[in-house]
């Protein structure tokens, strides 16, 4: 995992502070992500482990959450997803923060591990994987 836990420090305070935009790119679509919520949380495995064969877990993982309000973008998470699919794909989102005053453009790549979908929306979970400023 290449995640600069210093960036990713300031990108959670500015997220807890501010309502920066954040965009889903998926299949050459734009998807703005709203209610946007970061954390670091455990994960249940008693040591770093490859999972299944696929992917790779450690104890703790930084965790994304966000609400899109576009539904057709549904039928497209279908193959991005963990789990029993084995041809997941990591998802691109991308936000700008300010620290010091001066802009800083994020792209923060993610593995999708959960949605739950509502007659308006759905809530999207992933874990950070990658996190780098442009």
């Amino acid at each position: 995992m290449s995640v600069n836990l210093d960036l990713l420090e300031i990108l959670m305070q500015f997220n807890e502070k501010n309502s920066p935009e954040y965009l889903l790119y998926l299949n050459d679509d734009v998807y703005p992500i709203t209610c946007v919520s970061i954390s670091n949380s455990s994960i249940p495995v008693n040591e770093p482990t490859t999972r299944g064969g696929v992917y790779f877990s450690d104890k703790f993982a930084y965790k994304i959450k966000g609400v899109i309000k576009d539904l057709s973008v549904i039928p497209l998470l279908t193959k991005k997803m963990l789990g029993p699919n084995t041809e997941f794909a990591e998802l691109k989102i991308s936000t700008q923060i300010k620290s010091d005053e001066k802009p800083i453009n994020l792209e923060i790549f993610t593995n999708l591990t959960n949605s739950i979908q509502t007659p308006n929306s759905i809530e999207l979970s992933m874990i950070i994987v990658k996190l780098e400023s442009i």
